[in-house]
């Protein structure tokens, strides 16, 4: 597996690299304005991750087939935190009753493929193949190289389309409505191999996104931090209520936390989290919701330390690798920010932010050349990035590029 990911971490590199004309023609001849750069300070990505509940459910046990877990006002504010101005031809109200009404009728789970659409689409801001004018929310028809993929007119019939998409995996049922998903006929005639036979998220890995290792985890880490209580008198009185009632002592804390986290309780939330782990060590959603919080504190060392234990029970929670990475990118400790961003490249290959921060590392070495490289590979790879874009418009105010 470790192979098969570096070769694939080989393959997106190069790709990328060719994508840029200065990388691609050998003719190329890049000179650095050093005392220009000296000027300059790039912008690290930001902290990835929201707060998470406990799922005692595992995520391989988790059906496409079922009812929201998330209400309808969740998955708005949670699409709004995320992105305030998504480029959508409808409102998000609109489009998250959409996507309840369209799944639904099928019987998928709407929340989940709202979260699916997030990560397609980078929660409506793309950046990649598709354009917001396709209504195409969950990269149909999509290779890249430039492919557009399906065009709907309408936001409705896209969300239809997406939910089609998935139904013809889980379920061999014809849609209830008119087929309007360009490829469903196509999965049902020529890949009868998962046509109706792909019943849980986490077997669209590799499948629904390629290599997609860790894509159905990624989804539901969307569906989980969707979930999360608001900051009102209300929800703290029910999380006392829980940690009263509650025979899972360790959730309740970690829902505390939450709340606690929500309201700015800094503190408190520190504790609570500490109390959920005092219950159980190894509780991944408790270590992370903590390390965002000793992030809060500014205690940035304990952050780390919380970070550690997390990644050693789970090495493939990207979330941890890219936030440990940032803290050591902030301490001058460029090696192991950079060796964690690679990590978490091996995981999720198409991470611009990763290839942004290891550029500023680079950067922040005087290592032009590298630096340079791996900024135009992010800006390949995410044309729309906000950090990206304007890191690349800095530096190329110091740099020559000439044939």
């Amino acid at each position: 597996m470790k192979k098969f990911l570096s070769l694939a971490i080989i393959f997106l590199l190069t790709v990328t690299v060719t994508a840029c004309a200065f990388a691609a023609d050998k003719k190329v001849k890049v000179k650095f304005n050093k005392r220009q750069l000296k000027k300059i300070e790039l912008t690290e990505a930001p902290r990835h991750g929201e707060p998470m509940i406990v799922l005692r459910e595992k995520f391989e046990d988790v059906p496409l087939f079922g009812e929201a877990v998330a209400t309808q006002d969740q998955m708005i504010n949670f699409i709004n935190k995320r992105n305030t101005f998504p480029k959508i031809n409808c409102s998000v109200p609109e489009l998250v009753r959409l996507y309840y009404v369209e799944a639904g009728r099928e019987g998928i789970r709407p929340d989940i493929t709202i979260c699916q659409a997030i990560k397609e689409t980078g929660t409506w801001n793309y950046g990649g193949d598709v354009v917001p004018e396709q209504n195409n929310f969950c990269g149909l028809g999509t290779t890249g190289g430039g492919v557009k993929g399906a065009f709907f007119p309408t936001p409705e019939l896209g969300v239809r389309a997406h939910v089609q998409h998935l139904l013809a995996y889980a379920s061999k049922r014809e849609p209830r409505m008119e087929i309007v998903d360009p490829r469903y006929e196509l999965i049902k005639k020529f890949r009868p191999q998962i046509f109706g036979k792909l019943t849980h998220w986490t077997q669209l890995n590799g499948v629904w996104a390629v290599p997609g290792n860790h894509y159905g985890e990624d989804i539901l880490t969307l569906w989980m931090q969707a979930q999360m209580p608001d900051a009102s008198d209300a929800s703290l009185d029910a999380a006392n209520l829980k940690i009263m009632l509650a025979d899972d002592k360790a959730a309740a804390y970690v829902y505390r936390g939450l709340v606690n986290f929500e309201r700015e309780d800094f503190y408190s939330a520190r504790e609570d989290f500490k109390s959920a782990l005092d219950v159980e060590p190894e509780l991944k959603e408790a270590l992370f919701d903590l390390a965002l919080t000793q992030e809060q504190l500014k205690k940035f060392d304990d952050a780390i330390k919380s970070y550690d234990e997390l990644l050693k029970i789970d090495d493939k929670f990207v979330d941890a690798w890219h936030n440990r990475a940032r803290l050591e990118l902030a301490k001058n400790d460029y090696k192991n920010a950079i060796k964690d961003y690679e990590a978490a490249m091996n995981i999720e290959t198409i991470n611009a932010d990763a290839l942004n921060d290891i550029a500023v590392a680079y950067f922040r070495q005087k290592k032009y050349d590298d630096a340079w490289k791996y900024i135009n590979m992010a800006a390949a790879q995410n044309s729309t990035n906000p950090t990206v874009q304007a890191n690349l418009e800095k530096f190329s105010k110091g740099v020559k590029v000439k044939k």
